[in-house]
């Protein structure tokens, strides 16, 4: 699911949510979970703009398994990994999917046709039609054996994958792989042994993961995906992963922000300031701006700063509704209606500019009426209200009230006036708005009935969303009935309603299909339904029209457009499909059923062999000693009561990687400042931190500095923290430097003094220090919206590159820090020292036999032989001397003195 230009706006209003991944300084992840969709679309059709690409299904394979082996090695996950293949979705989903389909094949038929009129020549073979990536397709049914056999074979061959467990949920388990996701978290989390710190990583492309992300509420949870670029040309994405730059946006971040961003309420209300229920009243406003699942309401676009709105209107009424709105997933009705009234002040304040132009426009023709059914309503209301006054106020006096200069404030003329603008304005909001619900829903009365039809409707699909998002699906069936949504100012009266969901079941992958392609790609339903696509015959003919309109609505872009094709009616989907179904093979029928994840995991004991699920590309596994067992489509639901929020312990250790703002003191504030997060100034406001430094000048003397943290290791670049050794310390007139061999990298622990020297810096040396500080502070102002004022040090430190085993002298392995030759400037307010952080990974004492067992592969880095491959033998008792038995695999090199000398012919060997 998808929140348009939400992952841009948000990354811009708190400028320090992501940080680009690093090979050294990628946090422990316990869980990777992948949304495969995503790369299943990149690996296949990377450049929809060339009508020229072509690709082979064996080349797509390929290329998901490179991409997730690299994914993989950079997460390293240490106990689960979870990857998550869209299946069927819910109806509710279904008609986002449908629009998306109906455009893309649209989208691609208009290239075809304009290169065709250009003259170029195009490819013979058939073009990759992506909404062939939906589940029951022959591609996806190929694709998941293919995935099954990668899991197998990674198992069997990769140490890295023998000590996690894997799960594969595939295109044939309904649900969206994200929310297929969120299941089996929320399953961890109801067991009595889980663990609060347990450490998540969830790959996606979707801007939504961070609401999702958010509603488990857990301590340490990053979003992995590749770096978005805006503005300018549309660039073609990049396939391969070594290519990519890869983000991590962090949910600890993002939490404390949204503290900082609702901070002022912790003064206004009466109850208790709870940020786990702040976070899903959050998650609450940010589905009013639309998704997948309901449109936004009128006028309420992201780019036109709808989120400060509803964010701003939620701090001024809360303190008056006793209480939060969202409650885990559970609408607070009333509460609910009392937020939405106070935000319909935004659909009459949006309509006042529009009614500033008619004022213009009387002016200019002479007529109060934008057009004439106004005037007729306006005329009505007139009517009615003469009579109601010659009823009852025929004896009603007219009063003038006096200021201290007894002067007439207030008169019977300039109140009429007021009366009658104030009439004036309502009557064209009503038709206003009355314009708005005929023409875009198609209706010729809009009465009181539809309206609160509308109210309900869509109060039901809020409800809906949420419980998907905390609980699951409750209705596979429900969807929202409409293209558009009510104005705010509609959605009334309705804390009392009785919301309630059937659960029904999955549409099978078939009837999906019908219900979301469009005629162009009906060969990818088998051929016995092809016809109901496109026969005039066919009893759901006109659930496929060949050409569609689409609206704007008020959006920039045409992706972001309304497709206006019909919902489909699933009882007469279900009715036509019935009478092709006898005519399925036996292939076909197997594909349109439903079945369970598997989970996977290494057994030693076990060994067989694994077929090839297309021999003529990819060996069999001789091999194979992988297990699997089948998880029941229902093993994960949780009961909604037992949805539980995990409580951490605030002083537990802090864990590398899992950036926070609390180690340094600072203050927050919004401001518009330009803030360049993706690479060009942001437009709205931004989250600023500004530095508090410590007021105590003895502290931060120069000499004390240098000798709290020279030649130790301390943290830097706050908030995302990197480890550091110091080597040196300025204030721009004298520097501490350590004075030690060259390529000593030791630490000095404890009160052990490191030997050091200082200098006195001449003008050049006072001006490069001048310029570092420059230099610094206005990065972090540009690109992380902080400042950090004055400066009275730098510290000079190199970072943290790795960890290299050492053997002693009692046969320990242990891991010795690696620090960067490369000596780096750091201003001293932004480290952080005297922190008890964690990394399981670095802690604990191994063996020679731990690291090397027999029969592991591996590299050789010295000579000979560099670079070549390796299999450890059974090193018997020359373990204690520190040394291993290796066998390598020395390959033939190739002669390419032909080669070189074509291409160089002077060179002589």
């Amino acid at each position: 699911m998808g929140v348009p230009k939400f992952y841009r706006w948000i990354s811009e209003r708190y400028p320090c949510l992501s940080e680009v991944v690093k090979e050294h300084q990628i946090p422990e992840f316990d869980n990777l979970y992948l949304d495969m969709n995503g790369i299943i679309h990149q690996c296949s059709h990377p450049n929809d703009d060339d009508v020229h690409f072509r690709i082979s299904d064996d080349k797509i394979f390929t290329d998901i398994f490179h991409y997730l082996e690299v994914l993989f090695r950079i997460i390293k996950p240490r106990k689960v990994f979870f990857m998550a293949v869209d299946g069927v979705a819910p109806r509710a989903k279904m008609n986002q999917q449908r629009g998306r389909r109906f455009r893309s094949a649209k989208e691609a038929e208009d290239k075809i046709k304009k290169a065709i009129e250009k003259g170029e020549t195009l490819p013979t073979e058939a073009r990759f039609d992506s909404n062939c990536i939906t589940p029951g397709t022959e591609f996806m049914a190929r694709l998941h054996e293919h995935l099954k056999y990668f899991v197998n074979m990674k198992i069997s061959t990769d140490k890295s994958w023998q000590g996690v467990t894997i799960y594969f949920s595939g295109h044939e388990t309904p649900g969206e792989g994200e929310h297929k996701i969120m299941e089996f978290i929320r399953s961890e989390k109801a067991k009595p042994d889980h663990d609060p710190n347990t450490r998540h990583c969830l790959y996606g492309l979707d801007a939504d993961l961070i609401m999702l992300g958010l509603t488990s509420h857990e301590a340490h949870f990053s979003l992995l995906r590749e770096e978005v670029r805006f503005g300018g040309k549309k660039a073609q994405r990049v396939c391969a992963p070594e290519e990519t730059t890869f983000h991590l946006l962090h949910l600890s971040l993002m939490r404390e922000y949204i503290d900082y961003e609702f901070s002022a309420l912790k003064d206004k209300i009466t109850f208790k300031y709870d940020i786990e229920r702040i976070i899903d009243d959050w998650i609450l406003m940010g589905f009013l701006v639309g998704n997948d699942f309901i449109p936004h309401l009128p006028h309420l676009h992201i780019n036109h700063d709808a989120l400060p709105l509803l964010y701003g209107t939620y701090i001024t009424i809360l303190p008056e509704l006793g209480g939060y709105i969202n409650e885990s997933g559970h609408l607070n009705l009333p509460r609910f209606e009392k937020y939405l009234v106070k935000l319909s002040d935004f659909d009459r304040e949006h309509f006042s500019e529009v009614f500033v132009d008619l004022k213009w426009f009387e002016s200019k023709v002479g007529n109060k009426y934008l057009n004439e059914a106004a005037g007729v309503a306006a005329e009505e209301a007139k009517n009615y209200k003469e009579k109601k006054k010659s009823k009852g106020q025929e004896n009603s006096l007219c009063w003038a009230a006096l200021d201290k200069n007894g002067e007439v404030v207030t008169s019977k003329e300039n109140l009429e006036d007021e009366t009658e603008d104030d009439d004036l304005f309502e009557t064209e909001f009503r038709q206003y708005k009355r314009t708005y619900y005929m023409t875009k829903m198609g209706v010729d009365i809009v009465s009181d009935d539809f309206l609160a039809d509308q109210a309900a409707c869509y109060v039901q699909a809020i409800q809906w969303i949420l419980h998907y998002y905390y609980h699951g699906v409750q209705s596979w069936s429900w969807f929202y009935p409409y293209h558009y949504a009510p104005f705010l100012s509609d959605i009334r009266n309705i804390s009392t309603l009785k919301i309630h969901f059937e659960l029904g079941k999955p549409f099978k992958p078939f009837e999906q299909l019908l219900a979301v392609l469009p005629a162009a790609s009906k060969n990818l339903l088998p051929t016995c339904y092809q016809h109901l696509m496109t026969s005039e015959d066919s009893p759901i003919i006109e659930y496929y029209p060949p050409d569609f309109k689409t609206d704007l609505n008020g959006k920039q872009q045409e992706w972001e457009a309304v497709v206006l094709i019909p919902f489909i009616d699933e009882k007469r989907l279900l009715e036509a499909m019935e009478t092709c179904n006898h005519s399925l093979k036996k292939e076909e029928r197997k594909r349109n059923q439903h079945s369970e994840c598997l989970m996977c995991w290494y057994d030693s004991d076990t060994e067989f062999i694994y077929p090839s699920p297309w021999p003529e590309k990819f060996p069999a596994i001789e091999q194979c000693c992988a297990r699997y067992k089948i998880i029941s489509l229902d093993a994960w639901r949780v009961d909604i009561s037992k949805n539980r929020i995990t409580r951490v312990d605030q002083k537990a250790l802090y864990f590398c990687g899992f950036p926070t703002l609390k180690h340094i003191r600072h203050k927050f504030f919004l401001k518009k400042s330009g803030v360049q997060v993706f690479q060009q100034s942001s437009r709205g406001e931004n989250m600023m931190l500004e530095i508090l430094v410590n007021a105590e000048s003895d502290e931060l003397s120069v000499e004390n500095i240098a000798s709290s943290v020279l030649g130790k290791s301390v943290f830097v670049n706050w908030p995302h923290l990197e480890e550091a050794r110091i080597v040196g310390v300025s204030d721009g007139e004298t520097k501490f430097y350590l004075e030690e061999p060259p390529g000593t990298q030791k630490l000095y622990l404890g009160r052990t003094a490191p030997p050091s020297k200082v200098v006195h810096l001449g003008d050049k040396e006072q001006s490069n220090w001048t310029k570092e500080i420059q230099g610094i502070s206005e990065y972090y102002l540009r690109r992380k919206g902080i400042i950090i004022n004055e400066t009275s040090a730098v510290i000079y430190g190199q970072l943290l590159t790795g960890r290299k085993y050492q053997i002693n002298q009692n046969g320990e392995v242990r891991l010795q820090k690696q620090w960067s030759k490369q000596v780096l400037p750091f201003v001293y307010q932004t480290v952080v020292k005297d922190i008890r952080a964690f990394d399981s990974r670095f802690s604990n004492i191994k063996t020679l036999d731990d690291l090397f067992p027999p029969r592991s592969m591996v590299f050789m880095l010295g000579t000979p032989y560099y670079g070549c491959t390796g299999e450890v033998q059974d090193s018997g008792d020359v373990i204690t001397e520190g040394r291993i038995r290796v066998v390598f695999s020395i390959p033939c090199e190739p002669n390419l003195d032909a080669l070189i000398q074509n291409q160089h012919p002077s060179w002589r060997p």
